[in-house]
């Protein structure tokens, strides 16, 4: 074929495939030879598969191929898929049969756009729903989605990407209550992504297809910082209403009539570039597209309306073509403007909202509404404790974002709520059981970022590195990616200075490689941020601080020296290449042959970077900071930025190549907020660096690793949506496997000190189970003796763990000490039971810990017990119940019930047995004998513990404060007067980390019963 037929041709597929995308797979070569028939070209097989597989990804007929195949991989609803499940070799067969498609075909298909495996994780409840968006409603009303796919489209989308997108999207809205029905109905639900990945995007595509479906007020919630509500006010602007719906009425030609408009005026280069939506249409002149009225703009929030009320007013004068019917009546739906608010959640905007709804001449219960609550973990949740004195003294007492977003729903009774969040974990602790708040009892969605997304796995090794390989690039994301921070402050200034200068040396390096690639192709690649985040406090004071000793280094840093150019030619080698030529992932983002290449491009990311001659600009919202300095609309913006809260939640920073992070938290998913070095980075993900504190300290001295907290919350949260994939199956009767009230909300917490949300967002969280490998835990605080007979309970479940011991063998301790004791192997099953029985001074002390012994069995981990009992030589052996056992001479404590822990030298044998790789001491040849990489250890020790007489319980006092010395033992002693004492570890492999999960506390009832995940 010549180029022009080979051009009509693929236009000509092109046309065809965008025609069928949406109604199904059709005959593709009787279709396009159909389209083909007024020309010469009479089209085979074999070239419209030509045409379609490319090697160039971005070619349009490849793309409309690819996107149409993903938009049918991923169908559900559609007459045409059958019985075929969305991305299975069924479907796809089914596909290539009704395109009409031969063996050859299918295979040249399959292998350049093999099907998207992985998709989103839903769970619904049934209940109270009922099916109504389906192919036909979707089909008749569906502008505001179209524009913003082609948005999508032309931002040059991944193709799978944008078919989940199509899919979840219309999946949630579907699970939202028909907005024209005259029986309407609120559902809750939640969305959970991952930081920086495209939540946005989703909630703009519901936004979409709600607004086509009939939804009228549309509340958007963005969290609680100016920054983050305007940032997503513009994307909202540019990428869905459009130019239109912002100018109204006005001219854009007449200064006097948009004078008013936000972005007139402003130094937005993207609204004078003509870079937001155009519609082409007049939206007035289309009965069935409304238009949308804008309630907020990029630098206001929601005010009150005043005498301006008829702007939110749905009853006003000509909107209704049946004024004696309610505003949600299919005669009136689509005739009815939209009105769009993008609001902080701010009490006083909230309120203005709240006063205006209530004084429109629109009853609230006629309006469809959706909300959208982007950061839901974020002031939404309730955090008044309902055990509190404050919140029973007023029954109904609530926080107050919690309290006016209940009101809201209370005013709009046919309001649909969506959170999303990055971070659920203070959602899933909502209690189920409190009508009014916002527990998501209809539908939980787990987002499946797209294959572009650089998230937790890029950046972390889950699942571990051997050790040859901890430092390959090759093979270790920390090694490619992760540089340490191991300067302590104050203490070591040089150290810090060194550091501050590498990430400094990175972010002109980095820049440097962005400049030289567009030089080479334009086309191609275009980058124009280029930014560096440090983020070391939260506290604003210590900001400006921090931002000097930035451009101090800065200062030094000597880019055009030979000094400093043989410092990044030295950084260039060691790091950049080397990282680069690891990877063939990497093979077409291009590098300068030498150093010598790059260099030229040094000078231009230096005078990018110092355009607004200061370097460093701190971004914290204080009058004395460069708040308003921090504008990514205007033009290119390559600077290093210091902040804390202001730059993290939700909040995109573009062009991050580079991170500076030093600050710790005490909760996971604040901690995970921070994160910004996650999400897309296209045409320069191997030049992400993450420079991290490895050794952080708190008040009290202990050393933290932010590192490996990031690696425990991401597998953590990784383990958390692989369970919501896990129960988001749905049973051959139609039902789902469970509803979201019945999955067990376990959030998993690798790290102790961690908690996975803030303390006042956990008052409805139960503690489930709770373990470290390799740690010995003390289980000494029993209940008072009172009459002993807790001591006779605790000593009859462990005396089957008293027979079949071994021969007394000898073992190391601690400083060479050595100690002598029993051992016998018992099963899991056996030393479970014993456990089981053992009731502490707090009734649940001891149940997490059994419940991670379950779990770990469950998974493999563990399989017995090694279980050692200390010999202390005749002076202490006594017969108790008729067994010969060691008493120690160990007294109750005299501040509070139980005993003192175990003895440092015992613990060396259970670190050996369960093979703690940093363990105290070794413990000796007889330890490692007993050492298996499934076996947990069990320490028994047991202690006398007489009763009080007469005399000491009319003093108060307890036994303790009267010993009966050994000597006067008597040789054969009752089990009421001995107390049993456990200490225990887990093998280490169980939980390496340790692991503590949490669960809903909630009232019991049948039909609600937690399912068990494992």
């Amino acid at each position: 074929m010549t180029a022009s037929v080979d051009a009509r041709l693929s236009e000509s597929v092109r046309k065809v495939l965008k025609q069928i995308r949406d109604t199904g797979p059709d005959e593709l070569v009787d279709n396009v030879a159909f389209d083909l028939r007024r020309t010469e070209v009479t089209p085979t097989e074999a070239e419209i598969i030509a045409a379609v597989t490319v090697p160039e990804l971005n070619d349009p007929a490849r793309r409309e191929m690819h996107m149409a195949l993903a938009v049918w991989d991923a169908a559900t609803s559609q007459e045409w898929v059958g019985e075929t499940s969305p991305a299975t070799p069924d479907r796809r067969e089914l596909i290539y049969d009704r395109l009409g498609l031969g063996p050859e075909a299918r295979e040249a298909l399959d292998k350049a756009m093999p099907s998207a495996s992985q998709m989103d994780a839903m769970i619904v409840d049934p209940k109270n729903w009922t099916p109504w968006y389906d192919e036909d409603r979707r089909a008749a009303h569906d502008f505001y989605w179209r524009a913003y796919r082609g948005v999508l489209e032309d931002k040059g989308w991944d193709v799978d990407a944008l078919a989940t997108l199509d899919r979840s999207t219309t999946e949630i809205v579907q699970r939202l209550a028909d907005p024209s029905a005259d029986k309407g109905y609120q559902t809750k639900g939640l969305v959970v992504g991952h930081v920086q990945s495209g939540k946005t995007a989703n909630f703009t595509g519901i936004v979409a297809k709600a607004i086509d479906a009939g939804y009228r007020l549309i509340i958007v919630l963005t969290g609680t910082i100016e920054l983050l509500r305007g940032q997503t006010q513009r994307r909202l602007d540019m990428e869905l209403l459009g130019e239109e719906n912002i100018l109204g009425s006005a001219d854009r030609n007449d200064s006097d009539s948009i004078r008013d408009i936000d972005y007139i005026g402003t130094q937005d280069s993207d609204w004078y570039a003509g870079k937001f939506l155009k519609h082409g249409q007049d939206l007035h002149a289309l009965p069935e597209v409304p238009e949308i009225k804008r309630l907020t703009t990029v630098d206001r929030d929601y005010r009150k309306l005043r005498l301006g009320k008829d702007t939110l007013d749905f009853r006003r004068t000509g909107e209704l073509q049946d004024i004696s019917k309610p505003v949600y009546a299919p005669e009136n739906i689509h005739s009815v403007d939209v009105r769009i608010a993008v609001m902080k959640k701010n009490t006083t905007a909230l309120k203005y909202l709240l006063h205006d709804l209530k004084n429109i001449r629109a009853d609230g219960k006629e309006i469809p509404a959706l909300i959208i609550d982007d950061e839901a973990d974020q002031a939404s949740v309730n955090t008044v404790n309902p055990k509190s004195t404050e919140a029973r003294a007023e029954s109904r007492k609530r926080s107050a974002i919690n309290k006016l977003i209940s009101e809201l729903l209370q005013q709009l009774p046919r309001a649909q709520y969506v959170g999303y969040t990055a971070t659920p974990f203070a959602n899933v602790f909502i209690s189920p059981d409190d009508a009014e708040d916002l527990f998501p009892k209809d539908f939980l969605v787990s987002l499946q970022p797209s294959s572009q997304y650089m998230g937790g796995r890029y950046f972390h090794d889950l699942g571990g590195v051997s050790d040859e390989y901890r430092g390959d690039p090759a093979r270790s994301n920390e090694a490619a990616f992760v540089r340490n921070l191991e300067a302590d402050g104050d203490a070591d200034a040089d150290g810090e200075a060194g550091e501050i200068q590498a990430a400094l040396d990175a972010f002109v390096l980095t820049g440097a490689i962005k400049k030289w690639r567009e030089s080479i192709d334009p086309a191609k690649f275009s980058y124009r941020h280029h930014t560096m985040l440090v983020h070391e406090s939260v506290s604003t004071a210590e900001h400006s601080e921090l931002a000097d000793r930035f451009r101090e280094v800065w200062s030094l840093g000597a880019y055009s020296s030979p000094a400093g150019l043989a410092r990044l030619r030295e950084h260039y080698t060691k790091d950049f290449v080397r990282v680069h030529d690891s990877r063939e992932a990497w093979a077409d983002l291009p590098l300068p042959d030498s150093f010598d290449a790059l260099k030229p491009y040094i000078g231009q990311a230096v005078d990018a970077i110092t355009a607004a001659t200061d370097p460093i600009v701190v971004v914290n919202g204080t009058k004395e900071s460069d708040y308003n300095a921090m504008d990514f609309q205007t033009g290119p913006y390559w600077r290093v930025m210091v902040g804390g809260a202001k730059l993290s939640r939700g909040f995109t920073v573009e062009g991050l190549t580079v991170t500076y992070y030093r600050r710790r938290a005490t909760a996971a998913d604040t901690l995970m907020q921070m994160g910004r070095w996650f999400g897309y980075r296209p045409g320069y993900g191997d030049l992400v660096r993450l420079y991290i504190a490895r050794n952080v300290l708190d008040a009290r001295g202990k050393v933290y690793d932010l590192y490996d907290a990031f690696t425990s919350i991401i597998e953590d949260e990784e383990e958390f949506r692989d369970q919501l994939r896990k129960f988001s199956e749905i049973k051959e009767d139609g039902r789902p496997v469970v509803r979201p009230i019945h999955v067990p909300p376990l959030v998993f917490q690798q790290l102790p000190w961690l908690k996975p949300t803030g303390t006042a967002k956990m008052y409805n969280a139960v503690l489930k189970y709770e373990g470290e490998g390799g740690v010995v835990k003390d289980f000494n605080a029993h209940d008072y003796r009172e009459d002993g007979s807790r001591n006779v309970k605790h000593f009859a479940a462990v005396k089957p763990l008293l027979q079949g011991l071994s021969e007394v063998l000898t073992f190391s301790g601690v400083n060479s000490t050595t100690y002598r004791a029993r051992v016998g192997v018992f099963s899991t099953d056996v030393v479970l039971e014993a456990l089981r029985s053992i009731t502490l001074y707090a009734p649940d002390q001891l149940s997490p810990t059994i419940s991670m012994i379950e779990k770990a069995r469950a998974e493999g981990t563990l399989e017995d017990w090694a279980v050692i009992v200390p010999y202390l030589g005749g002076d202490y052996e006594r017969e108790v119940e008729g067994v010969a056992v060691s008493l120690a001479e160990r007294q109750r404590r005299p501040d509070r019930p139980g005993f003192a822990g175990s003895e440092r030298r015992h613990r060396a044998a259970l670190e050996v047995i369960t093979q703690k790789p940093d363990r105290t001491a070794e413990a000796g040849e007889n330890a490692v004998a007993y050492s298996t990489p499934t076996r947990g250890a069990l320490l028994l020790t047991f202690a006398f513990d007489p009763v009080l007489t007469a005399e000491e319980a009319a003093k108060g006092e307890r036994a303790d404060r009267a010993r009966v010395k050994r000597d006067a033992w008597p040789a054969v002693i009752s089990s009421d007067n001995v107390a049993t004492l456990l200490s225990l570890a887990m093998p280490y492999g169980s939980a390496p980390r340790g692991r503590i999960g949490f669960a809903v506390r909630r009232e019991e009832d049948a039909d609600a019963a937690i399912v068990d995940s494992y």
